[in-house]
C-alpha cells in the first residue's frame, strides 16, 4: 500500500513538471527559431517533446509545428539539418535545390550561426527576467530590515561581537538592504573569511567572520550553505512590502536572474573544484518532485519555478560541451579563428565526447533522483 500511495504521489507531480518543463523548452525553441527565421534560415520543424506527433499543423513559411510524444525536451530543426540533434546532413545539403541552399542554416555566416544557437540560452534568461518582473509587479516583495533579531549563543557571530538589534549595513563591501541579502551573501561564503558591518548606536562596528558550513534536509535534498548563527528581527515595525513601477519591476527581475545564474555557476564550478557534492545534482524525478511540491504552493510559486529552471537549463546549454549550445558555438570560434570549419573528423569526435559527457551526467543525476526517493521514503 505505502508503494501504490507512493506511485500515486509521483504520478501527481507530472502536471505540474510538464507545464514548466513545456514553458522553459518552449522559449528556449522559440530563441532559436526566431533568429532563425531573422537570419533567412527555412524551419522544417518546430517540435515540444520527441518521438511520435500527437498533433501538429503547418504554418504559412511551410514549419511544421508539433507536440510529440516524450514531452521531455524538444527541437528546431532547421533547411540542411539531419535530424532533431541539428547535426548537419552533408549529403542532404548537397542534394537541395538552390533556393534551399539559400535557406538551410549550414550555408550561412558563421557569425548568423552562433547568434541562432546562442539565442536558445538567451531566451531562457529572458523569460526569467520577464518571469520575476511580472511577479514583482504583481504581487510586490515582503522586506526583513537586515536587524539581528536573535544571536545564537555559541554561532560565530556571536563570537564576532555581533548583537541583536545591530543592523547589518555592509558584507564584504557589498551594501545590505534586506535581510535576504544577509543570507544570500552567507550562504556563498561558507569556509570563507567574512567582512561585517554593522550599524549600533549610530556608530558603525567592522568585525571579521568565517560562517560555518551545515548540511539541511528537506524534501528537496540536501543544501549546504553557510551559517553565522543569527536571525532576523521579528518585529513588525522591521517587515515591509515593496510595490514596484514596471521599471523597477524590470531591474528587480533582472538581479533576480543574474543571483541565479551566479548560484548555479558557482554551484556547477564548485562540483569540478571539489567545493561542491555532485549528489545535490539532480534530472527528470527531482524537477518533477519539486514541481509538484511547488505547484501545492501556488500558481506564483509554480511560475517562478519555471523561471529558476530556464535560468538553469540557458546556463548549463552554454557549458562548451559539444551537442549543447556552447558547444556549437565554440565550434563557431574556432571557425571564425582559423577561417575555416573544423574537419568532420574532429567535429565528429567532438560530437562523440559531448554524448558520452551528457550521458554520463544523465546517469549521474538519475542516481541521484532515486537515491533521494529512497532516502524520502526511509524518512531520512
Amino acid at each position: 500500500m505505502e508503494i501504490l500511495n507512493e506511485a500515486v504521489s509521483l504520478v501527481g507531480y507530472v502536471p505540474p513538471f510538464l507545464f514548466v518543463l513545456t514553458i522553459v523548452v518552449f522559449f528556449h525553441e522559440l530563441g532559436h527559431f526566431l533568429v532563425g527565421r531573422a537570419c533567412g534560415v527555412g524551419v522544417v520543424t518546430f517540435s515540444i517533446g520527441f518521438g511520435p506527433e500527437l498533433f501538429g499543423w503547418n504554418d504559412r513559411h511551410g514549419t511544421r509545428w508539433r507536440v510529440s510524444l516524450i514531452p521531455l525536451g524538444g527541437y528546431v530543426k532547421f533547411v540542411g539539418d539531419e535530424g532533431a540533434a541539428s547535426t548537419p546532413d552533408r549529403d542532404g545539403l548537397a542534394a537541395l535545390s538552390p533556393a534551399d541552399r539559400d535557406r538551410a542554416f549550414q550555408t550561412k555566416s558563421v557569425g548568423r550561426r552562433a547568434a541562432i544557437v546562442a539565442a536558445g540560452p538567451i531566451a531562457n534568461f529572458i523569460l526569467a527576467v520577464v518571469i520575476f518582473s511580472g511577479l514583482f509587479m504583481v504581487s510586490g516583495r515582503v522586506d526583513l530590515v537586515a536587524k539581528v533579531g536573535d544571536v545564537t549563543a555559541d554561532g560565530v557571530a556571536a563570537e564576532a561581537g555581533i548583537r541583536a538589534g545591530d543592523l547589518i549595513v555592509a558584507i564584504d563591501g557589498h551594501p545590505i538592504e534586506t535581510f535576504m541579502d544577509v543570507m544570500r551573501l552567507v550562504s556563498e561564503r561558507a569556509g570563507e573569511k567574512t567582512d561585517f558591518v554593522v550599524e549600533r548606536d549610530g556608530a558603525r562596528i567592522e568585525t571579521s567572520l568565517t560562517p560555518r558550513l551545515v548540511e539541511e534536509k528537506s524534501r528537496f535534498g540536501v543544501q549546504r550553505r553557510g551559517l553565522v548563527g543569527i536571525r532576523a528581527s521579528n518585529d513588525p515595525a522591521d517587515r515591509r512590502l515593496r510595490r514596484f513601477s514596471p521599471p523597477e519591476a524590470v531591474v528587480e527581475g533582472a538581479k533576480e536572474t543574474w543571483f541565479v545564474v551566479a548560484r548555479t555557476a558557482s554551484y556547477l564550478g564548485g562540483i569540478f573544484t571539489g567545493r561542491e557534492s555532485i549528489d545535490q545534482l539532480g534530472g527528470p524525478l527531482r524537477v518533477a518532485q519539486i514541481s509538484g511540491e511547488v505547484a501545492g504552493m501556488g500558481i506564483a510559486a509554480l511560475i517562478n519555478l519555471a523561471a529558476v529552471l530556464s535560468v538553469s537549463i540557458g546556463l548549463l546549454n552554454l557549458f562548451p560541451v559539444p551537442m549543447l549550445d556552447g558547444g556549437h558555438l565554440v565550434f563557431y570560434a574556432a571557425e571564425a579563428v582559423r577561417g575555416r570549419p573544423l574537419s568532420d573528423r574532429a567535429q565528429d569526435i567532438g560530437f562523440r565526447i559531448g554524448m558520452a559527457l551528457i550521458l554520463m551526467l544523465m546517469l549521474v543525476s538519475s542516481w541521484n533522483d532515486i537515491a533521494h526517493l529512497a532516502s524520502l521514503r526511509r524518512g531520512g
